[in-house]
């Protein structure tokens, strides 16, 4: 197969991304679980278990976005008031687990890995934090906002929105129109063919981390209470009066993260398709 020309490659770095994670969100879209969740077969637990990995993750993404906010690499892109799901995510939080839910959130390993890179890329190469804010924040502006709307019915939440609101973004009149913006001031950053192609690869890395994430809970979904091992209860669990993140995250495999084969058990796979729809799917719509 020939190479494409460079002539013939997108020259945007928002259409570049669109083509370089294509493969990875077309095998996304045509899984059997994905289908599934269109059904609106998910429960609270498995809610819970995905929107608590999710604060975890946006409260690192946001610290490295706060870090980064003054670097030319970043600073178009800053848009705290607009996009920033931390607050909207404490909300949540306590919603699902209560006032003291600082003690009761999971923070399982795959999470772990994911906040690690968040922190490497925000600490040592700031360059690629567009990749991981473009691909979570615009998902989350548009299939973010069909997964509101099904978790609303599904789990016969109130229709005030108490409990979703991560999807709500209050500061932003038209997703639509922000989005455009959004691409636009990502396409005004300068950078070398080189950090380019980082760029690009470091948002397959991203899809990919969610996959481990999602596998992950749909293990911790299928084990029964008997066969955990209570030696795992720190890593599921955060202790009391600890950060939200540990200040020295599990040591995150060398490569980049590959997906392991998927678990076919009829029973939950409606679970990993809630959990993997927010993270993967929304990010797939944005283009739509």
């Amino acid at each position: 197969m020939e190479r494409p020309q460079p002539d013939s490659m997108p020259q945007d770095l928002s259409e570049a991304l669109k083509e370089a994670t294509k493969e990875v969100h077309t095998q996304a879209e045509n899984a059997e679980f994905m289908k599934n969740f269109q059904k609106g077969e998910l429960t609270r637990e498995g809610f819970k278990l995905v929107m608590a990995s999710l604060y975890h993750i946006y409260v690192a993404l946001e610290e490295e976005i706060e870090r980064n906010k003054e670097n030319p690499v970043y600073t178009p892109l800053y848009f705290p008031e607009e996009l920033h799901r931390r607050a909207a995510l404490e909300q949540d939080m306590a919603f699902w687990y209560g006032p003291r839910w600082q003690e009761a959130i999971p923070y399982t390993q795959a999470t772990k890995r994911y906040v690690q890179r968040l922190q490497e890329v925000g600490r040592a190469e700031p360059e690629l934090l567009v990749a991981h804010a473009y691909t979570r924040y615009l998902g989350d502006l548009s299939g973010g906002q069909v997964l509101k709307k099904i978790a609303q019915k599904a789990l016969n939440l109130p229709s005030s929105g108490e409990g979703l609101a991560f999807f709500t973004f209050p500061n932003i009149a038209s997703a639509t129109k922000f989005k455009q913006l959004y691409r636009s001031r990502m396409n005004t950053l300068e950078m070398t063919p080189e950090v380019r192609q980082r760029v690009l690869d470091e948002a397959k890395t991203a899809f990919l981390l969610n996959i481990q994430l999602f596998e992950e809970l749909q293990g911790l979904l299928t084990q029964k209470p008997k066969d955990r091992d209570p030696s795992q209860g720190p890593d599921l669990h955060r202790r009391a009066g600890s950060k939200a993140q540990d200040s020295a995250p599990a040591k995150a495999p060398r490569g980049k993260p590959q997906p392991s084969v998927l678990s076919q058990a009829p029973l939950l796979r409606w679970v990993l398709t809630f959990s993997f729809l927010v993270a993967t799917v929304a990010v797939g719509l944005y283009a739509m």
